[in-house]
C-alpha cells in the first residue's frame, strides 16, 4: 500500500506545524542565516500570537537549518509543506489570519522551488 493511500495512520497530533528556522552560522557566512535576521524573536513572536489566538492545535517549533538559507528567514508548514519567507511581525501576522486560521495562502510571501532571494523592503 501506498504512503498516500494509508488508512491506518492514526489522526495528527497537530492540525498544523510550523517549523521556523533559527539556525545561526558565523558572521559573514555567504549563505547567510536567518538568525541573523531576528528570526528567534519572530517565532517566539508567532508562538504567542497563536496561543493569544486559541490556535492550540497547531505548534510552533524552532528548526535547524532549513536550507533555504538566502530566502530566509524562511518557515513551513505542515501537513500542506508550504513554504514562506517572512521579514517582520506584520509578514508573520498576515500569515497567522490568511494561512493558519483561515487556511488561505499568503502568495507574496510563498516559496517556491527555483526561487530566487526576496527582494530588500
Amino acid at each position: 500500500m501506498s504512503d498516500e493511500n494509508r488508512t491506518d495512520d492514526p489522526a495528527p497530533y497537530y492540525r498544523r506545524h510550523v517549523f521556523m528556522c533559527t539556525n545561526q552560522r558565523p558572521d559573514g557566512h555567504p549563505r547567510g542565516c536567518c538568525a541573523a535576521k531576528d528570526a528567534e524573536k519572530l517565532r517566539s513572536y508567532l508562538k504567542n500570537q497563536a496561543k493569544k489566538f486559541g490556535l492550540d492545535d497547531m505548534r510552533i517549533n524552532g528548526a535547524g537549518c532549513l536550507d533555504r538559507c538566502e530566502l530566509g528567514p524562511t518557515m513551513v508548514i505542515y501537513p500542506e509543506g508550504i513554504w514562506y519567507t517572512y521579514r517582520d511581525r506584520a509578514d508573520l501576522d498576515e500569515i497567522l489570519s490568511v494561512h493558519l486560521k483561515d487556511g488561505g495562502r499568503v502568495t507574496r510571501l510563498q516559496l517556491r522551488p527555483g526561487d530566487d532571494p526576496p527582494k530588500e523592503k
